[in-house]
């Protein structure tokens, strides 16, 4: 079965409802039957609780809770690179940012421009510049954290499908990336300015940023957009960004001759939050 095929009944699905009622789900005090869906979500996708700051699943009140547990002290520790991995998850696709475009994988590309909202003059500044796209698996830890030392400058939601984000769809579904609701935070570095975006996926019940909380919901329909830039927010690399309540992709954008990837990288690789993802270009 082609991928263009495989996807085809998500176009179908009501995938906004879907996420609605999967966040309440998640979000439910359920005492023993949450303890269950907890044991199975472990069982079936393979999750290694040892690494969990807290390992009991039975301690945990929500499905969210477990879903975004923090992991032990000492279970990542952060290279002393430029650029780390911010985040435990699968490399879809990294490399150059060619005349504005991004590849997403065979076959598709999305423009910088729809990722950031559409704002032009932001997209401009990643003009041959570098990107990557990091998907997060199911048994994934889902906290996002820095890649290098960051001042956030920006943070715009932009509204939008509600797809699944998993290979077959990136193969499938044409600007997935710049199609699915988003989250766009911009951050100054010592090496210039990125941006870090949580692209949102079909029951992923909101994303959080460790400054703002919880963007969404609300869900709107406009671009919303906060300027932090008087009110000097400085985050640490490796320090918690943000996290998934359930589970999605981060795309990254760096400028041009700002870094290099690391050599060892390649599409489909296993990645780990704080390992080596490139030098200061």
């Amino acid at each position: 079965m082609s991928d263009r095929l495989a996807v085809l009944p998500q176009y179908f699905l009501p995938k906004h409802l879907l996420t609605v009622f999967a966040g309440l789900i998640a979000n439910r005090r359920g005492g023993t039957r949450t303890t269950r869906l907890i044991n199975w979500f472990v069982k079936k996708y393979q999750v290694d609780m040892s690494e969990a700051a807290n390992p009991d699943t039975a301690s945990y009140a929500t499905f969210n809770e477990f879903f975004t547990r923090p992991l032990r002290e000492g279970a990542r520790p952060i290279s002393n690179v430029a650029y780390v991995c911010p985040v435990d998850g699968a490399i879809s696709e990294f490399g150059e940012i060619k005349e504005g475009q991004i590849f997403q994988a065979k076959g598709h590309e999305f423009s910088a421009t729809a990722l950031v909202g559409g704002d032009h003059h932001l997209a401009a500044k990643y003009a041959d510049g570098q990107f990557a796209n990091i998907y997060l698996s199911p048994k994934d830890y889902h906290r996002i954290h820095m890649p290098c030392d960051g001042a956030l400058k920006r943070m715009i939601y932009v509204p939008g499908e509600l797809f699944s984000v998993n290979p077959t769809t990136a193969r499938g579904v044409p600007g997935l990336f710049a199609r699915n609701e988003r989250v766009v935070c911009v951050f100054d570095s010592p090496s210039g300015e990125f941006v870090l975006v949580l692209v949102g996926a079909t029951i992923v019940g909101s994303m959080q940023t460790a400054w703002h909380g919880i963007v969404n919901p609300p869900r709107t329909k406009e671009v919303r957009e906060w300027d932090y830039s008087k009110e000097n927010i400085q985050l640490k690399k490796g320090e918690e960004m943000g996290r998934f309540l359930l589970g999605s992709t981060v795309v990254m954008l760096f400028q041009k001759q700002s870094m290099r990837f690391n050599p060892q990288w390649m599409p489909a690789g296993k990645v780990k939050l704080g390992e080596v993802m490139g030098e200061s270009a």
